[in-house]
C-alpha cells in the first residue's frame, strides 16, 4: 500500500523584493548609539548633569580619550550639551539636551529588557 507524501513547492532563493529591508532610521540610530560607551554615557546623564570626572568614575574602564571622543560626538549630534561654569575654578558639566532627554524612555526600556533577558556581567 502506497503512502501519500505531502507535495512541497520547489525551494527557491528569495528575490531582493522578498527580503525585508532594514529601516534606515533604525540603522542610523544603532550606528550611532551602538558605538561602545555612547549609550552608557547617555545613561549616566539620565538623572543629572555631571562633570567629566563624574562620568568617568561612573562608567569605570573608559579611557579619558574615548570619553572625550564620545562626549564630543554626542554634543555634535545635539544629544549632550557641554556647559562651562565660570569659576574660579572653571568647571565643565555635561547634560542632556531635549533631544537627549527624548531618548530616555527608549533607554529605560532597553535597561528593563536587559535586566530580564541578558545575564548580569558585573556592571555597576
Amino acid at each position: 500500500m502506497a503512502t501519500s507524501r505531502p507535495v512541497h513547492a520547489p525551494e527557491t532563493s528569495p528575490t531582493p523584493d522578498d527580503v525585508p529591508s532594514c529601516d534606515a532610521a533604525l540603522a542610523r540610530a544603532f550606528q550611532f548609539l551602538g558605538k561602545r560607551w555612547s549609550g552608557m554615557v547617555l545613561g549616566t546623564l539620565m538623572s543629572a548633569p555631571a562633570s567629566f570626572s563624574d562620568i568617568r568614575r561612573a562608567l569605570g574602564g573608559i579611557s579619558d580619550s574615548v570619553l572625550s571622543e564620545r562626549l564630543t560626538e554626542l554634543a555634535q549630534a545635539g544629544l549632550v550639551l557641554r556647559e562651562v561654569e565660570a569659576g574660579p575654578p572653571v568647571a565643565v558639566r555635561y547634560r542632556l539636551t531635549p533631544a537627549g532627554e527624548a531618548l530616555l524612555p527608549a533607554l529605560q526600556e532597553l535597561m528593563t529588557w536587559s535586566r530580564t533577558h541578558l545575564p548580569a556581567d558585573g556592571c555597576r
